[in-house]
């Protein structure tokens, strides 16, 4: 676990110290990652708070993103935000190996992986499709779940 000291919400409630990963719960192709990531996460690095959500919606306000129309994935890592393809590549990295491979990436200024980045980001309801509800996560990962 990071040794990063927790954040307070708005209520005061205390955010879990560590990396906290911001996304849509309601698109299939984030959903399906956020699956993907507790399931490979296996030093449970990483919480997820979806944007329907009272944490994540707080959450993507105070880093000035609208949670009802988002066009990034944010990950917050206490005072650390990384958002659109810098996300993503710290993600994987988090995972470790083989995943950590991902950070080939880096190679690639954000300037070129971002455009890249945002046409999914943007047309990822067209291209995957949208959840008429919210994902649930299966039991076993609902601890690692801010809702």
């Amino acid at each position: 676990m990071d040794s990063t000291p927790s954040q307070k919400l708005g209520d005061q409630r205390e955010l879990p110290s560590g990396r906290i990963i911001l996304f849509d719960a309601e698109c299939v192709l984030c959903s399906a990652n956020a699956h993907f990531i507790l399931k490979h996460d296996h030093n449970k690095v990483f919480y997820l708070a979806s944007m329907q959500g009272r944490v994540g919606s707080e959450l993507f306000r105070r880093h000035g993103l609208d949670p009802t129309d988002p066009t990034s994935i944010l990950v917050v890592d206490g005072a650390l935000v990384r958002k659109d393809s810098d996300a993503v590549i710290s993600i994987y990295e988090g995972l470790g190996m083989p995943w950590k491979v991902a950070a080939i990436f880096r190679l690639f200024p954000p300037f070129l992986r971002d455009p890249v980045y945002r046409l999914v980001a943007r047309n990822r309801y067209r291209i995957f499709g949208k959840r008429q509800t919210c994902w649930v996560p299966p039991a076993q990962f609902r601890a690692r779940i801010l809702s």
